[in-house]
């Protein structure tokens, strides 16, 4: 697999599906995730029923066959993907069925890309696009007995990405079963014009398709029910639908004291669709959604239930370091949490559609989305890029984004593209254009932006004609160009001051985890890139003081495979790396985005060698004062405070008192000697809090400590549990400059799916249980099988004691 740049893949699973007939007159929706397998290899006629595939490979979706491959310098992929290989590949699936007459769809969360779909040799289609869910019709093509669905997907055109993309069926598959007379894919719109603390009008367009051959008299009924299962409101109207024929029925349910989703309490609802026929419930459809007021104010920025509220966002791609693209949820449950402690509330889907699961669990865990749909419009950046189908296929994309997304309340504005070429082109803004008709045609509730790079650019200005079509005119590095590194978009304000304005795109702190040698001057420590920790403290101070600003989005939350330069393999710009550690850099957002008392310090405080040499030691906090104490010894208090406050109802007087600041920065720093030891940092805040923080030299690798976030997990394939690995000292410290090479050792019903540490330059293949700490740090996970018992985890490593972990899988 290391030397095949081009793969060849082939994918087998035999299930039977029988189970579906005992209720064939209700909506089923099953996936199909499971007992699939493999095969590299070039197949002729794969896609016909009488394939021989016995000698295949047994796995599970979702897969992505390009994670499992080995980091290669000379990849086609090159460093815009990762290094890694892609290819062709060929999925295949065989099931028992017993056709009777109701309608049944295949649905495909995500193929990357380019794939083709037969059922029993007929072919059902072809879809480029990588990123958006789709789904196919097989009723007419079952039969009774076996039948074989064959899917061949093409990633060999490289390059095609600008990042990391995965390769293969890499997000969740389902089967659809339902009556003739149902409710259609993606056929619930819900919305809440009118919200308040005291009552909501929810408005429904339920689209009912008949699938039969004869005119049907029915009852849609629409009920409201709370978290807690309750009914809270319904409503109920009878429809006659033609045969062959679909219908929009429109509902409105007037609910009482409704329980507002915000990004502090996202409070979430179901509707439940049901559509009756004499009496008999045939068809049941479920629609998760939220009751919530936004507004946006060319004065006030964005307004959640009437409160003005700033996003504090990160731009994520849709990959997840060692699984690459096939992203199990929890995955992201955890890294959303750690972003959620950081601050953020807000997240931009950098640059296409992500999983459906993926907006479930922002919905759940209250982060306000800019959902995104393309990169590319008419105008390439790779050379097989999406915009070699934009002509033919972008508004059946974007129609089917906006269907399947709209329900969602997390999603609160809409992303037309990135750094789109057109922005600058004369008639750019007529590309633009049935783009924008399409989302205020399907969603007139929310506004629609774009992520513009070119604004005030050099020969390439973004067009005025571009932008005034946009609801809301985003940024992209609005500090790039010449006088807005200081003014920002001052001067855009002025001359329109209508504008609605983003920040969609911002620099971040860049850099590698606890890596506090200088690049530029190896023989110095730099506990932090300050030019960039510079540029974006300033351009944080502008957002968070100007309430037009809706708000930013850094670039990026957490650190992405792909747009790298050998020897690295992955983008080091995010706040967060590869396994989802954060970095320093972290906690200079959380220090300005949260107001519990907050006190960070570094670098770590071990550099044999160096004694003598001065070394920044720097805080990031929310505290007012910082004292710095090397063993023991007072190095000075130090004060910070933004904004600072002004005088209030008379000269000297304050509501807020002021500090006696030491800086304009919003971080702190200290130039130490070096000498082994103790720094120990303590914060003092206005309402009296006292923190304190200590960073110790530690003494040489002793011990693994190994933890995990999970002590049971469920047994069914899906289920995982992280696996943190540290390196410590005999106090039991972290040693930061500890290098260890660990291994994983996985007894039980679970497999070990991924082991990395987040060092960019470390080469080795992700899924190997073998592999070095960095900076004392690794990270594995490990994924649950379909048996109940005990999974004993072990990691070892020469001259180290060993350590180990026990996690239950139940039922």
């Amino acid at each position: 697999m290391t030397s095949r740049l081009h793969l060849i893949l082939i994918v087998a699973i035999c299930i039977t599906l029988s189970g579906l007939k005992a209720q064939s007159n209700q909506r089923q929706k099953q996936l199909l995730d499971t007992e699939w397998s493999f095969h590299l290899g070039e197949a002729t006629n794969a896609q016909q029923s009488d394939y021989d595939d016995a000698n295949w490979r047994s796995l599970d979706l979702p897969h992505d066959w390009s994670i499992e491959g080995d980091f290669d310098q000379n990849a086609v992929t090159t460093g815009r993907g990762g290094y890694l290989p892609t290819g062709v590949g060929w999925y295949r699936k065989v099931f028992d069925w017993r056709p009777n007459g109701n309608p049944v769809w295949i649905e495909f969360g995500g193929i990357y890309q380019n794939s083709d779909v037969w059922i029993n040799g007929h072919h059902l289609g072809h879809y480029p696009n990588g990123y958006m869910s789709f789904y196919y019709d097989l009723t007419p093509h079952l039969v009774p007995g076996q039948n074989t669905i064959a899917v061949r997907v093409d990633n060999s055109l490289q390059p095609n990405t600008r990042w990391y993309s995965g390769s293969g069926i890499y997000r969740h598959v389902w089967l659809h079963t339902t009556h003739p007379l149902h409710v259609a894919p993606w056929g619930t719109y819900v919305t809440t014009p009118v919200v308040d603390s005291v009552s909501a009008l929810v408005s429904v367009e339920t689209t009912i398709a008949n699938a039969g051959g004869q005119k049907q008299q029915a009852v849609l009924r629409s009920s409201i029910l709370d978290k807690e299962g309750q009914e809270r409101a319904r409503y109920e109207s009878s429809l006659v639908i033609g045969a062959k024929d679909t219908v929009v029925i429109p509902h409105a349910l007037a609910l009482e004291q409704p329980q507002l989703w915000s990004v502090e309490t996202p409070d979430l609802y179901k509707l439940v669709s049901e559509i009756e026929i004499n009496g008999q419930v045939i068809d049941r459809y479920t629609t998760t959604f939220g009751i919530r007021k936004i507004e946006y104010n060319p004065q006030k920025g964005f307004l959640l239930n009437g409160v003005q509220t700033k996003m504090k966002g990160v731009n994520l791609h849709h990959g997840a370091g060692s699984v690459g693209a096939a992203v199990p949820i929890d995955m992201w449950r955890r890294r959303f949490q750690v972003l959620k402690d950081m601050g953020c509330n807000a997240i931009r889907t950098a640059h296409n559609p992500v999983a459906e699961e993926f907006l479930d669990l922002c919905d759940e865990m209250g982060f306000l989305v800019m959902n995104e749909v393309f990169d590319e419009w008419t105008g390439g950046k790779v050379e097989y890029g999406y915009h070699k189908y934009f002509e033919e296929w972008s508004q059946r994309d974007l129609a089917d984004f906006i269907r399947r997304d709209r329900n969602h309340p997390s999603v609160v504005m809409w992303s037309a593209g990135n750094e789109i070429g057109e922005q600058s082109r004369d008639g750019g803004h007529e590309i633009l254009r049935p783009l924008i008709e399409t989302f205020h045609r399907l969603d007139p509730t929310r506004p629609v932006t774009t992520g513009n790079d070119h604004i005030a650019a050099d020969g390439r200005s973004a067009k005025l004609p571009f932008l005034n079509m946009l609801d809301i005119v985003g940024y992209n590095y609005v500090d790039r160009w010449h006088e807005r590194r200081e003014l920002y978009n001052i001067e855009d304000k002025i001359n329109h001051p209508d504008w609605l304005m983003v920040g969609t795109e911002s620099v971040s702190i860049y850099g590698v985890r606890s890596n506090y040698i200088n690049p530029f001057d190896t023989t110095r420590i730099r506990p932090i890139s300050t030019t960039s920790l510079i540029r974006a403290q300033e351009l944080w101070k502008y957002i968070s003081t100007h309430d037009y600003m809706i708000g930013d989005f850094m670039w990026t939350g957490i650190d992405y495979l792909g747009e790298a330069r050998w020897p690295s393999k992955n983008a080091s710009s995010g706040v967060i790396d590869l396994c989802g550690f954060p970095k320093d850099s972290y906690y200079f957002y959380q220090s300005q985005w949260t107001d519990a008392p907050m006190l960070h310090l570094f670098p770590h405080w071990n550099w044999p060698g160096r004694e003598g040499e001065v070394i920044p030691v720097m805080a990031f906090t929310n505290c007012d004062t910082v004292e710095l104490f090397v063993n023991d010894k007072s190095f000075g208090q130090k004060a910070v405070q933004f904004p600072r406050p002004g005088n209030s109802g008379g000269w000297n007087r304050y509501d807020e008192p002021p500090v006696a600041i030491t800086t304009s920065d919003l971080y702190l720093t200290w130039d130490v000697p070096y000498t082994p030891g103790v720094l120990k940092a303590v914060g003092h805040c206005a309402n009296g809090n006292r923190l304190e923080q200590t960073i110790s030299t530690t003494g040489s690798p002793y011990a693994i400590r190994l933890t995990t976030d999970k002590g049971d997990i469920s047994a069914n394939r899906q289920d995982i549990a992280h696996l943190t690995v540290e390196v410590v000292d005999r106090e039991g410290r972290l040693v930061p400059t500890a290098a260890n090479e660990i291994s994983l050792q996985v007894n039980g019903p679970a497999r070990l799916i991924g082991f990395d540490n987040g060092d960019p330059t470390d080469h080795t293949n992700m899924k190997s249980s073998d592999r070095k700490v960095f900076h004392g740090l690794a990270l594995g996970i490990v994924q649950s099988e379909d048996r109940s018992g005990k999974v004993i985890v072990r990691a070892t490593s020469p001259g180290l004691q060993a350590a180990r972990v026990t996690i239950a899988l139940f039922d």
